[in-house]
């Protein structure tokens, strides 16, 4: 019988003992008899022909089973990408560089040897010979019409347009009593996940079976893409996903190194594996943001906003993958944020240049749209002397608005922006901050307070999930929605034990096997719980209601007489007349209560929202700037977030420090850099800043419930949210700080350097 509710409870992750013990099983700690190693060789160049390449002399290097280069793989197709725009130009894409290399790091050759030290060395005796050309790593250089072009053929460097528009935009902005523009950057970050990307295949050529290992986030999607480029059935193909550590998106897409892997076991008949150097990922695996969101924002002196425009230029890198529209997209569809603003124009434009390339990393868009919204609110606060807060309460959308539906079509579930603010203000305790600051700038001292009220987007696309109780009591639940970090062996095994009623110890959750479950969306995009827990939730009350037909006929009464209860079925009104789940389990193998055709306890169930769940929050941050130095240091962070139905408060703050980390990192340190020729400068974690434990504070954490209707569990997703709310917050509380100096606006990172330079040139404007 179950003791209390876990939905909502406090469960420390059933995962980690093992993980924690180094007892994981990544994608290099599987071992198939016979695997072989494979090494590749990547275009040093940012931008290059490929003239020659000579593999004769890796080819007689010891232990080598095979080199090849471009040329063996001509007539591969290219792998697929689903650019949900009309208006596209793909990208050539294919497994290994023939003609020309458009990034640095993008692979020539492969050689495959006994052991992986065999194949780099191997791998230094291939001679490339290049043609070096023209080179362009800034998006908005290569929209010039004298810019080297990528690829001549698509005539120009874009690879997508989008534009959505809704209300009266022009009239907005004939009309406003004030407008102001902002030019908002987002650098480019590596995802940097602590296990990066590998891959084992195998193919059985008796069973015409490709069986492939992948840290991924995807299985099915990863299927997908196989079946596609290698032309074969999806049941061909079976994708296991072992432990996976970490993505942020940056594993969801099939790379064209892993599909060389692929076709390396298909031709060679025994398990190739490769696992990417951090150098080799910083060079190809998919970064995130560098985006330029140029935007205009009309208001009256009251500070009500009455219209919106944002042109964005998205820096998709060299090659084209899948999904490098989702950031853009979020942009153009929620950069209003959580404010009712009757006219919003958005454009973005994706464009091709000599950079790693780019796609979704935690919160693909929502930052980036984020951002938009509420660096725009500071300004109209700022410009007209209101307080930030009131200028949000203003324009906020009212909870009696709910359903909303924005200018360009975007539809917003369920919502108490002013709720969460409250809260947040409260745990800060905001007047009193406000105070302490006019004090510390009596004394001369740079402090700053800064917030974001922000919306994300959860809840895309479908999910599977099934549900089976075992003869011995174990409740045995699969999900298309496989963890690379997120606990879901922890949350899903609570959402299905508090269904059913049954001890969460006897939940076991399956996932990441194309075998083992027959679809999947994948997880990404804050939308496990939402849709893969309300699959499992489906599922689970499926089940009981089959329970409840058997055990009418264990004991001989009616179904309309019979309920479910603690985890077995009673008779209403006589509890005592009871049969428990592990019975009605034996009795459903052998049919009873059931058609002849369906034995067991089981129900499955294909689960997809009808819209999106709209998580929100606010958070505030308090920094102190060092005039010396330019130093930021941040003093407190508040974040208080609303997910609709929490189901485990434990995991649902991991996911929010984490992101809040991240978010912290885009703000003051992250940033990939190349030099003019397209060498990368930050190709290692010595170069490339990522947050440590002593550079953040204690997060001051809450949160509020609004659920959505839109889900059976009125769940909204968590794992984006940190880093949505952080940026804006620390920025606005930078330039807060810097605001008596007459410093408007500074683009991230917020370097000491960058800080330094700007309270240098204000104190020379002086």
């Amino acid at each position: 019988m179950i003791a209390q509710r876990e939905v909502g409870a406090h469960r420390k992750r059933v995962e980690d003992p093992r993980l924690v013990r180094g007892e994981g099983q990544y994608v290099d700690d599987l071992h198939l008899p016979g695997t072989v190693e494979a090494a590749f060789v990547r275009s040093p160049y940012a931008h290059a022909r490929i003239t020659r390449v000579d593999l004769a002399a890796a080819r007689e290097a010891p232990g080598v089973l095979a080199a090849w280069d471009g040329s063996r793989l001509v007539d591969t197709p290219r792998l697929p990408n689903r650019v949900a725009i009309e208006d596209k130009h793909l990208s050539p894409l294919p497994p290994l560089a023939h003609d020309v290399a458009t990034l640095v790091g993008y692979p020539v050759a492969v050689v495959v040897a006994s052991d992986r030290y065999q194949a780099r060395d191997a791998a230094e005796l291939v001679a490339v010979d290049y043609e070096p050309l023209p080179v362009v790593i800034d998006a908005e250089r290569a929209l010039e019409p004298d810019a080297p072009i990528l690829y001549p053929e698509l005539g120009s460097n874009v690879a997508y347009r989008v534009a959505k528009e809704g209300g009266d935009v022009d009239g907005a902005f004939a009309n406003a009593e004030h407008t102001l523009s902002l030019r908002l950057v987002h650098s480019r970050l590596a995802q940097v996940p602590m296990e990066p990307r590998g891959i084992l295949a195998i193919y059985d050529r008796a069973a015409d079976l490709l069986t492939v290992w992948r840290s991924t986030q995807s299985p099915f999607l990863t299927r997908n893409m196989l079946s596609v480029a290698l032309g074969r059935p999806e049941g061909s193909i079976r994708v296991i996903a072992p432990d996976v550590g970490g993505a942020f998106g940056s594993k969801s897409a099939l790379y064209p190194d892993e599909l060389t892997v692929a076709l390396l076991a298909m031709e060679l008949g025994v398990p190739v594996r490769w696992v990417s150097t951090r150098m080799e990922d910083f060079q190809l695996t998919l970064q995130g943001r560098d985006q330029v969101n140029r935007v205009e924002m009309a208001f009256g002196n009251d500070g009500i906003v009455t219209g919106l425009r944002v042109r964005t230029v998205h820096n998709i890198g060299g090659v084209l993958m899948h999904p490098v529209a989702a950031p853009p997209l979020r942009v153009t569809d929620f950069a209003t944020g959580a404010y009712r603003i009757p006219a919003f124009r958005a454009e973005a434009v994706g464009v091709y240049t000599n950079t790693a390339p780019t796609g979704p990393y935690r919160g693909a868009g929502r930052p980036e749209a984020a951002f938009v919204a509420e660096r725009a609110i500071e300004e109209v606060a700022r410009s007209l002397g209101l307080d930030p807060v009131d200028v949000r309460r203003r324009n906020f959308i009212r909870p009696d608005q709910f359903p909303y539906t924005t200018p360009v079509g975007s539809v917003y579930d369920s919502g108490n922006y002013e709720l969460a603010l409250g809260r947040a203000l409260e745990i800060a305790g905001y007047d009193r901050l406000r105070e302490e600051q006019r004090r510390a700038r009596e004394r001369g001292d740079l402090v700053g307070i800064g917030l974001a009220t922000t919306i994300e987007v959860s809840g895309q696309g479908f999910e599977f999930g099934s549900v089976e109780i075992d003869p011995d009591g174990t409740v045995v639940a699969r999900t298309g929605s496989s963890s690379h970090g997120q606990g879901h062996e922890t949350s899903f095994a609570q959402v299905v034990a508090d269904r059913l009623e049954v001890p969460f110890e006897r939940v076991k959750i399956l996932h990441g096997d194309t075998a083992e479950t027959p679809m999947g969306g994948g997880t990404g995009g804050s939308r496990s719980m939402v849709v893969g827990g309300s699959a499992m939730a489906r599922a689970s009350d499926g089940v009981k209601e089959k329970a409840v037909q058997v055990a009418a006929g264990l004991l001989e009464v009616s179904v309309d007489d019979l309920v479910y209860a603690r985890g077995g079925v009673e008779v209403r009104g006589a509890p005592e007349r009871r049969v428990e789940l592990i019975e009605i389990a034996a009795a459903a193998r052998e049919s009873v209560g059931l058609a002849p055709d369906e034995r067991g306890l089981r129900d499955e169930d294909r689960f997809e929202a009808d819209g999106n769940a709209i998580p929100f929050g606010a958070a505030i941050a308090v920094v102190r700037v060092d005039p010396e130095t330019g130093r930021v240091r941040l003093e407190r962070l508040v974040a208080v977030d609303d997910i609709g139905t929490v189901v485990n408060p434990l995991i649902v703050d991991g996911q929010i420090a984490g992101g809040l980390t991240q978010g912290i990192g885009e703000a003051l340190y992250e940033q990939v850099a190349w030099d003019d020729d397209g060498q990368l400068l930050t190709a290692t974690l010595l170069d490339y800043a990522v947050p440590t434990a002593g550079m953040v504070p204690d997060y001051e954490l809450d949160l509020t419930e609004t659920p959505s209707p839109i889900n059976p569990l009125g769940a909204k997703g968590v794992g984006e949210s940190g880093c949505v709310s952080a940026p804006p917050a620390i920025v606005n509380a930078v330039l807060d700080a810097l605001s008596p100096l007459g410093i408007r606006d500074l683009n991230m990172p917020l370097t000491s350097e960058k800080l330094w330079q700007a309270i240098r040139r204000a104190e020379a404007a002086r």
